[in-house]
C-alpha cells in the first residue's frame, strides 16, 4: 500500500518563512502573507477513467493501484497505463491513468500530442467533453472505444476558499499567471476552481510548461 503523502517542500518553506518573520517581528511580504503557497505544476498527458472502463481494460473486479500521490488531496498517479490509438492507427503507449476513478472518461493531451496523433483537439475545461473527438484505448484485458473525451486541458488554478478570499476571486473567475525567468510570459485566462479540499496549484500542460521555462526557482505570481 502507498504510504500517506508527506508535505510538499513548498508548503514547508512557506510555514518556515511565516514563522521567521513572526519571530523577527517584521511584516510579512505578499507571498508569505498568503494563506497557502502557490505551486505551478506541469500536467503531462494522462487519462481519467470510470470504474467500468477500468474493468473493461484490465479485467473484471480490477481497480486502480495508487503509485504516486499528487499534490491535490487523494489524487494519485496509478500504476496502470493504457495505449491510446488515434486516427490512422497512430498510438501513444503507456498513457498514465490518474485516480481515483471519475464518472466520465477523459483523455488530456498537449498540442504536440494531438499533431503526432492526427487529432484536431479543442481546448476545454475538465468535464466539458461534449463534441470532442473520441479514440480507442487498449489495455491488457480488452479494448474500449470512446466516442468523445479527448481534450487539451485549459490552464486552470485550484484553490481553497481561504485562497479565493485572499485573492478576491470566486469559482468561475479568470486570473492571470505571470511567469518570470528567461522565458517569462503571462497566461491570461486561468480558470479559478474553488473547493475546501483544494490546495493552491496551477495546472499547465507540457507544451505550455516548456514555452515558459517553468521549473524550480522560476518566480510565479497570480494576478486578478
Amino acid at each position: 500500500m502507498l504510504p500517506p503523502p508527506t508535505p510538499h517542500r513548498i508548503e514547508i518553506e512557506h510555514q518556515v518563512r511565516r514563522a521567521l518573520y513572526a519571530r523577527l517581528g517584521k511584516p510579512l511580504p505578499r507571498n508569505a502573507e498568503a494563506p497557502n503557497p502557490l505551486l505551478v505544476n506541469v500536467s503531462a498527458r494522462h487519462c481519467h477513467l470510470t470504474p467500468q472502463a477500468v474493468e473493461t481494460l484490465f479485467g473484471k473486479g480490477r481497480t486502480l493501484t495508487p503509485m504516486k500521490w499528487l499534490y491535490q488531496k487523494d489524487q494519485y498517479a496509478a500504476e496502470e497505463s493504457v495505449t491510446l490509438i488515434g486516427p490512422r492507427s497512430r498510438v501513444i503507449s503507456n498513457l498514465r491513468i490518474l485516480g481515483p476513478c471519475r464518472d466520465l472518461n477523459q483523455i488530456e493531451l498537449a498540442y504536440t500530442d494531438s499533431i503526432a496523433l492526427g487529432f484536431d483537439i479543442p481546448v476545454r475545461q475538465s468535464g466539458n467533453i461534449k463534441g470532442t473527438p473520441g479514440c480507442m484505448l487498449m489495455g491488457p484485458a480488452g479494448f474500449l472505444r470512446l466516442d468523445e473525451g479527448v481534450i487539451r486541458a485549459a490552464p486552470h488554478v485550484h484553490m481553497h476558499p481561504d485562497d479565493a478570499a485572499f485573492l478576491k476571486v470566486k469559482a468561475g473567475d479568470f486570473m492571470k499567471l505571470r511567469v518570470g525567468g528567461e522565458l517569462g510570459m503571462t497566461f491570461d485566462r486561468l480558470l479559478v476552481r474553488v473547493h475546501a479540499d483544494f490546495k493552491l496549484e496551477v495546472h499547465i500542460d507540457t507544451d505550455e510548461g516548456n514555452a515558459c521555462g517553468i521549473g524550480p526557482g522560476v518566480p510565479v505570481e497570480l494576478v486578478k
